[in-house]
């Protein structure tokens, strides 16, 4: 098992923390780019340990921290740069997951055991959306998989009274129960949302989608509800959809983590998610 990781610049002045995660084989393989959600990280919870999975299953795991989620290089894990966090935005992770994509396609020597041309974006919850939205907008993509992924992004911002007020202090705060830290999101974030409300339009991407694409969903996810899994559904007739009964919207991943093997929902999604990308 290989391991290797790589600091790039990011798209807004930070720079993006990425880890490759393969088998040494010296025969190109497919290439697995993952994507985190909101108030995540690359190595949140069984995230490690789903890389080595998709390694040991002949594929290389690709993972890294956009640039603005709040961690630091120096502490991957932790949300020590809040300033960050707070001018985050969808166009800023679109755009350093263009830059690791660039990356990849552009290092020579990774010839030999990677497929360059054979990426497939893959994220959970926000990431995964941001896959799609990247994949419909960039035709180096072979495929795409999305786990637990809203169907809108507009729709969740505050209506005209709450936009009113972010606006006036120009700070909303968002707590993470796990870090007992109150997380701001400055008002830039709603700008950029009404500005490139096109970009962002996920009915637009996942119908206009040339490449196949899985959607996991749990239905009983209290996060992201399971009416946006059949909303994609419906908007393109090749998207898979696979529903995994009871499931919450981390599969029953925790962080920290440290089982011996996976829960039966999160083991459900690998399978499945490892069986679609060896069909396409």
């Amino acid at each position: 098992m290989q391991k290797q990781s790589f600091i790039i610049d990011g798209s807004a002045g930070k720079p993006i923390l990425i880890d490759i995660t393969f088998k040494k084989t010296n025969c190109p393989k497919n290439i697995v780019l993952f994507s985190h959600g909101f108030k995540g990280f690359k190595d949140w919870g069984p995230f490690p340990n789903i890389a080595e999975h998709f390694a040991e299953n002949n594929l290389v795991f690709v993972k890294f921290n956009f640039s603005y989620n709040g961690t630091t290089i120096i502490n991957p894990m932790d949300f020590e740069d809040l300033d960050a966090f707070g001018n985050n935005n969808f166009c800023k992770e679109l755009d350093d997951l263009c830059l690791v994509i660039d990356y990849l396609t552009d290092r020579k020597e990774f010839n030999k055991e990677f497929k360059s041309n054979e990426i497939t974006l893959f994220g959970h919850s926000r990431g995964g959306t941001i896959s799609l939205l990247k994949s419909a907008e960039d035709d180096r993509i072979a495929n795409v998989v999305s786990w637990a992924s809203p169907s809108n992004f507009i729709d969740r911002l505050p209506k005209e009274e709450k936009a009113a007020k972010w606006k006036q202090t120009n700070v909303a705060y968002i707590y993470n129960g796990r870090t007992k830290q109150n997380m701001p999101m400055y008002y830039q974030f709603y700008e950029n949302c009404i500005a490139n409300a096109d970009r962002l339009n996920i009915e637009k991407a996942v119908s206009n989608l040339k490449v196949p694409h899985l959607h996991i969903h749990g239905d009983a996810d209290p996060t992201v509800l399971i009416e946006e899994a059949h909303n994609m559904k419906s908007w393109n007739k090749n998207t898979i959809l696979h529903i995994i009964k009871d499931a919450n919207h981390v599969f029953d991943g925790c962080h920290p983590y440290n089982l011996s093997k996976f829960p039966p929902d999160l083991q459900k999604a690998i399978d499945v998610t490892i069986a679609f990308l060896k069909d396409n």
